[in-house]
C-alpha cells in the first residue's frame, strides 16, 4: 500500500515533467524553423543591397519582424526549461535536528508570527547573521534555493565568479605581475628576483531587498510551501536588481558592474582599466569586413582566457550580430545546439543581458571575456526575512534581504567593443 500510494504521489509531477519536456521539444523546433525563415529573409536582403538596387522595405520589415518572433521563441523556451530546473523544496536532502527545528520555527514565524521558536533556535546555534530587529534567517536550503534560483536567472552570475563571505567586506590581493623568472646553469649564480606586484582589491556587501505580500488565506493553507513561495517571489526582484548592478552598477550602495570601469583602447590598455576594440565606424560595425572588429576582439583576449570566453551583449544587439556573415558566407551567430543552450558567436557562447547598452555611438555594447575571472560576485551567507503585518493590511508584507558586492577583479579577463571611430 505505502509504495502503491508512493508511486499514486508522483504521478502528478511526473506527468508534469513529461508535459514540460513537451513544450521544451515542440518550443525548440519553432524556434529552428523561425531561424531558417530569419536567414531566407536576410539573404534577400543582401542580394538586393549587392544590386544596387537597395534593400526592399518590405524584405526589411520582414526580416526584422522574424528577427522579433526569433528573440520571443528564445525566451519562452529559455522559459520552459527554466520552469523544468524548479524542483520544490520537499524534494532536498535529509536535514539534519537543527535543521528540521529550523524549518519548523520559521515556517511558524512566516505563517503567525511566532517569533519565540526562531529566537530559541538563534540563541542556540550563535549564529553570526542573527539580528531579530532585522529579521530572522531562512533555512539554509531555502537559502541555497533563492542563490540557485539567481544563478539561473541573472546573466552575469551564471557566468561570473561568486564568492560567499561571512563578514560584511571581502578583500583579495591579487598578483598584477609575478616574479621575475629566467634560466640559469647548474652551477650560476641565481640572481634575486623581485617581488610580485600586489593589488588588494575590495569588494563592499551591499544590501538588497525585496518585500513580497501575502494573504492571510494564503499563509493558513498548510498546501502551501512558504519557502518555496518566498524563493519564487524574490527570485524575479533580486534577479532584476543584480543585474543591472552588475553591469552598471556605480558601487554606491549597490555593487560596482563592469562598465563603470574606466575604458582605454586595447593599444595602450593598462591594469585598472578595460580595454576595447573600435569598430572604426560611428555607432555601427564597420561597412566593410565588419567581422573583423569581433576577430580583433577575441584576439585580444590571452589565450588562457579564451578558453573560458563568453559573449555578453543585450537582444537589440544580438539581432545586428544575427545578420553578419564570414567571407565564405556562412553566419557567424549560430542557433543554441539544443533547448536550455547558449547561441553561439564565432564559436563562443553568447549570453544576453538586457542591461547592456544599445548600439549608438561610442557605447561599448558587447563584451568578450572569462567572466568567471574576471568578475567576481561576493555573496554574504544568509538570507533575512523580516515579517510586517501592520504597513499593509490586510496584506502581510515581507521584507526580504541579502548581502551582495560584486566587481572586477581581473582586468585583463574582459574585453569590449566600442562602436566608435577610435
Amino acid at each position: 500500500m505505502r509504495n502503491k500510494s508512493h508511486q499514486t504521489a508522483r504521478a502528478p509531477e511526473a506527468k508534469a515533467a513529461t508535459g514540460n519536456a513537451q513544450e521544451v521539444a515542440e518550443s525548440f523546433e519553432e524556434f529552428m524553423e523561425a531561424f531558417e525563415a530569419f536567414k531566407q529573409a536576410n539573404d534577400e536582403r543582401l542580394e538586393q543591397v549587392e544590386s544596387r538596387i537597395g534593400a526592399d522595405t518590405v524584405t526589411v520589415e520582414k526580416m526584422n519582424r522574424i528577427s522579433r518572433a526569433l528573440d520571443e521563441q528564445k525566451s519562452r523556451m529559455d522559459g520552459f526549461v527554466l520552469k523544468g530546473q524548479r524542483p520544490g523544496l520537499t524534494g532536498s536532502a535529509a536535514l539534519t535536528v537543527a535543521g528540521i527545528e529550523h524549518k519548523q520555527a520559521f515556517n511558524a514565524y512566516v505563517r503567525s508570527g511566532n517569533e519565540h521558536g526562531l529566537r530559541q533556535h538563534e540563541q542556540k546555534a550563535l549564529s553570526y547573521g542573527s539580528d531579530p530587529d532585522g529579521g530572522f534567517l531562512v533555512p539554509d536550503e531555502t537559502a541555497a534555493e533563492i542563490g540557485r534560483r539567481l544563478s539561473l536567472a541573472s546573466p552575469i552570475r551564471s557566468i561570473a565568479g561568486v564568492q560567499t563571505v561571512s563578514s560584511a567586506v571581502y578583500k583579495k590581493p591579487f598578483a598584477v605581475s609575478g616574479p621575475q623568472t629566467g634560466w640559469a646553469s647548474e652551477t650560476q649564480a641565481r640572481p634575486e628576483t623581485d617581488s610580485p606586484t600586489l593589488a588588494e582589491l575590495s569588494f563592499p556587501t551591499m544590501e538588497l531587498y525585496a518585500m513580497p505580500a501575502a494573504t492571510s488565506s494564503l499563509l493558513e493553507d498548510a498546501a502551501i510551501d512558504i519557502d518555496a513561495w518566498i524563493a519564487s517571489e524574490v527570485e524575479t526582484a533580486f534577479a532584476e536588481q543584480e543585474s543591472t548592478a552588475f553591469v552598471n552598477g556605480d558601487g554606491v550602495n549597490k555593487p560596482r558592474g563592469f562598465l563603470d570601469h574606466t575604458i582605454v583602447d586595447e593599444d595602450t590598455w593598462s591594469w585598472g582599466n578595460l580595454g576595447y576594440v573600435a569598430t572604426g565606424a560611428d555607432g555601427a560595425f564597420a561597412g566593410s569586413d565588419p567581422s573583423d572588429t569581433l576577430v580583433d576582439t577575441i584576439y585580444a583576449l590571452k589565450a588562457g582566457y579564451r578558453q573560458n570566453a563568453k559573449w555578453v551583449m543585450n537582444r537589440k544587439t544580438q539581432a545586428e550580430v544575427r545578420k553578419l556573415k564570414d567571407a565564405d558566407g556562412n553566419y557567424l551567430w549560430q542557433p543554441p545546439a539544443g533547448a536550455g543552450q547558449a547561441a553561439s558567436l564565432m564559436g563562443f557562447g553568447v549570453v544576453e543581458a538586457e542591461d547592456m547598452p544599445d548600439i549608438a555611438t561610442d557605447t561599448t555594447a558587447v563584451a568578450f571575456g572569462d567572466f568567471a575571472r574576471g568578475y567576481l560576485i561576493v555573496d554574504r551567507a544568509g538570507v533575512r526575512v523580516l515579517r510586517d503585518p501592520y504597513s499593509a493590511k490586510p496584506y502581510v508584507l515581507f521584507y526580504t534581504t541579502k548581502r551582495v558586492g560584486g566587481g572586477v577583479q581581473d582586468f585583463d579577463a574582459i574585453k569590449l567593443v566600442k562602436f566608435g571611430t577610435s
